[in-house]
């Protein structure tokens, strides 16, 4: 019976990530770490409200078997330069960093298709620089999702995301071969890819978008 560590339980994939957690029988607890208390009805959930510019100061309470980070932000949430920064690589790195130190032993990240330490814009900069963070820490277990366009029923409504859906719905029989990768992908999907890899002999440490629906066919 395992203890789960999970950032980001509220949103899109994380909240699946909690709910497939939840049903799973490898996992007795399940620590989701949030800004603002929640109410959740279930015995194996421990919820730990969180002070995500002082991380240190819970370093005792990140300690569990697994740690799967589903935070995210957008520049339109975030339109601070700093902050935006702050979310995207800092918190991150952070976290995989306390994670290591107490010894857990699996760290599963949502980064995102074609991230790359050297791209000239911040979202795929900030996300290549997490998993070279991630990767060069040198846990036993890693998941590194690359999704491309993930679809899910978000809180709130997005214009571009809508029209993002009917795009890639016509577009996704188009993607193949090399670029299988470019398929959209549901956040379920990603869920479940991330527990089936934490529970399964798999060495692959990155997935790209058609390789993590691939995990759960």
């Amino acid at each position: 019976m395992k203890t789960a560590l999970l950032f980001g339980s509220t949103g899109l994939v994380g909240g699946h990530v909690l709910n497939q957690l939840i049903q799973n029988d490898n996992y007795s607890k399940i620590k989701i770490f949030v800004r603002s208390p929640i109410q959740i009805d279930n015995s194996k959930v421990e919820v730990i409200k969180t002070d995500f510019n002082n991380l240190e100061k819970h370093k005792e309470q990140i300690v569990g078997d697994e740690c799967y980070f589903c935070i995210g932000t957008t520049k339109k949430n975030s339109p601070d330069k700093n902050e935006y920064q702050r979310i995207e690589l800092d918190i991150p790195k952070q976290i995989a960093q306390i994670a290591k130190s107490n010894n857990i032993n699996s760290y599963f990240f949502v980064s995102s298709g074609y991230a790359n330490s050297k791209s000239s814009g911040d979202y795929l900069k900030y996300k290549g620089l997490v998993e070279e963070e991630i990767l060069s820490l040198g846990f036993s277990k890693i998941g590194i999702m690359r999704p491309s366009f993930i679809l899910g029923n978000r809180k709130e409504f997005r214009l571009g995301e809508k029209i993002g859906i009917i795009i890639f719905k016509l577009l996704n029989p188009l993607f193949f071969g090399p670029l299988k990768k470019m398929r959209s992908i549901h956040s379920e999907t990603i869920a479940k890819a991330m527990i089936k890899l934490a529970n399964s002999d798999i060495d692959q440490k990155i997935f790209e978008s058609d390789q993590i629906s691939d995990l759960v066919k």
